[in-house]
């Protein structure tokens, strides 16, 4: 028999777990908080290898230099983006699970996790990917604007968790 969302909400609702968290004033916004700075972790990370493939930021260092500095600040904080994603689901599993914005949050997470993948797969079968001397630059810089784009889009749709009912 298979769980209607609203049913999987209300059981996540009732659960010991989720009213202890809803009782503790504190944890939702320090878990909040967390989980701001862990995506301002992320996203500025991303950021800087995006400019990197487009030319502006640090054009004068190897790729792989980059990549070794910023990429492990990409994929570890997700863990604690994972982690403290599921205390807000689990304090409020309606205003998340139900929530277009939050939809469009994981829709778009997915995106930005297969343009990092990709971004690592190209740059592993070629090792100039992203030099500026290479060609073609068409898919390095493809790449970095839609990162850009889905890490922006990934914020603004957290943000917009909040007022969409």
């Amino acid at each position: 028999m298979a769980l209607t969302l609203n049913e999987i909400c209300r059981w996540i609702d009732h659960t010991a777990l989720s009213q202890s968290i809803q009782a503790a004033g504190w944890v939702v916004p320090t878990v909040q908080t967390i989980h701001i700075l862990a995506i301002a972790v992320v996203a500025s990370s991303a950021l800087m290898i995006d400019l990197r493939l487009i030319g502006v930021f640090w054009a004068n260092r190897p790729m792989k230099n980059v990549t070794a500095r910023f990429l492990p600040l990409v994929w570890w904080p997700l863990l604690v983006l994972l982690g403290t994603g599921i205390i807000m689901i689990i304090a409020e599993p309606a205003r998340s699970l139900k929530n277009p914005a939050f939809q469009l949050k994981m829709g778009l997470l997915v995106g930005a996790l297969i343009v990092t993948w990709l971004f690592q797969f190209f740059q592993r079968r070629d090792a100039g990917f992203g030099e500026p001397g290479a060609r073609p630059r068409a898919g390095a810089a493809t790449i970095a604007i839609v990162s850009m784009l889905l890490w922006s889009s990934i914020i603004f749709a957290g943000r917009w968790i909040a007022y969409f009912a």
